[in-house]
């Protein structure tokens, strides 16, 4: 398979470290590939968080991108490189890894501020928003574009997504709507809201603080926040239509009911987000509503057990190939037209989306085994 850190920049330097008295500045350093995680990336951060964790000498962890981007996503193109090869399970192996430094992330005893300077998307959600700051600029966009690459919202989604506000969250995973810095922090995706040009002021701050207090921490970024406009058109000022349409029981119910809000006005954004809909993989579409609402009664690392779960039988094609069709048409040929299938909502039977949560018929499979935390009053309930 293609190798996973083909990027041109050595291991060692795509994850930049600096040692700050007690705290550690860790810099994302693809920027060619807008920080997309790679496994060397994975392996590195799950070796840094794991030494944190026990180090007295770290009390503050801050994480940010060089570029444009914070982190644009997993390295998605090479997982779909295995799985053509047939060696699903490297990209399982990844998935593993990233899974287990998301659980680490939502459990650890360090504050975790992440400096969100950019696009936020898919993986780069995973490393940032189950820290505990997350600090939204004007440049940072926020999506989850799985949908429409035959994926579903991953990366532990299925946990945070169902937490915002009413049904939000089902809106941002199934239709991987961006989110601006102002929608981020109100539906409390970010923290806090910094201008980029009081960055660099920020993290001064931050490294001069000997601290581990939430509330001090908190403090210090309050001293560089402001309070962005949310627009008028914004999608968190139509929460009652979202709330509206997207509580119903199924994807089908969902859609029937913004097409009935749309013969009652015109509305661009009704229009939208139909069509947004209706682009992306309908086994998708099914697969993720079904996580998130199942996320909303389960805790992280449930989450998590079950995600890897769910990306197995992705890799595997069993049910749908819609995951090598969608890295097709929109990361290889970019034609942007996806063939789906099955390539209706109708065609995808409850039987088929329960065969995405069952366990895999491997005798070399076993499921995701989390690590056992001490933290766990410092998960990611109390940090969303």
């Amino acid at each position: 398979m293609a190798s996973w850190n083909s990027t041109g920049i050595d291991e060692d330097q795509q994850v930049l470290v600096e040692e700050k008295r007690f705290a550690r500045i860790l810099t994302l350093n693809r920027p060619k590939q807008l920080n997309a995680i790679s496994f060397t990336m994975v392996s590195r951060l799950l070796e840094l968080f794991s030494s944190y964790e026990t180090d007295p000498c770290v009390k503050l962890v801050v994480v940010k991108g060089k570029g444009r981007a914070f982190c644009a996503g997993g390295d998605v193109s090479a997982v779909a490189h295995a799985i053509k090869e047939s060696e699903w399970r490297k990209g399982a192996h990844f998935f593993r890894k990233q899974y287990t430094l998301n659980y680490l992330l939502a459990t650890s005893s360090k504050p975790q501020v992440s400096l969100l300077n950019g696009i936020v998307m898919g993986g780069g959600a995973g490393v940032s928003i189950h820290g505990r700051f997350r600090v939204a600029t004007e440049k940072s966009i926020f999506a989850m574009p799985e949908t429409s690459l035959g994926h579903f919202p991953d990366v532990g989604a299925s946990y945070y997504l169902p937490r915002l506000r009413g049904f939000f969250g089902e809106y941002v995973g199934l239709t991987g709507a961006r989110l601006d810095a102002a929608e981020m922090l109100a539906c409390g995706l970010a923290t806090h809201f910094v201008p980029s040009e009081r960055l660099t002021q920020l993290e001064e701050a931050l490294c001069r603080a000997d601290t581990s207090q939430p509330s001090i921490i908190s403090a210090i970024i309050d001293k560089f926040s402001q309070t962005p406009i949310l627009h008028e058109q914004s999608a968190y000022n139509r929460l009652d239509v979202i709330d509206k349409c997207f509580s119903r029981r199924t994807v089908e119910d969902i859609l029937a009911a913004l097409e009935e809000e749309a013969l009652k006005k015109k509305d661009n954004w009704i229009n939208s987000t139909i069509r947004d809909l209706k682009k992306a993989s309908p086994t998708s579409l099914k697969i993720s509503l079904r996580s998130i609402r199942k996320g909303r009664l389960q805790d992280a690392g449930q989450c998590l057990i079950r995600e890897y779960r769910m990306a197995c039988h992705v890799m595997r094609g069993e049910v749908s190939e819609d995951f090598i069709e969608g890295c097709r048409a929109l990361l290889l040929d970019k034609d942007r037209n996806p063939k789906w299938e099955p390539s209706k909502l109708g065609l995808v039977t409850d039987a088929m989306v329960e065969r995405y949560f069952s366990r895999i018929e491997d005798e070399e499979w076993e499921d995701l085994k989390l690590p056992a935390r001490l933290n766990l009053s410092a998960s990611a309930t109390s940090k969303l």
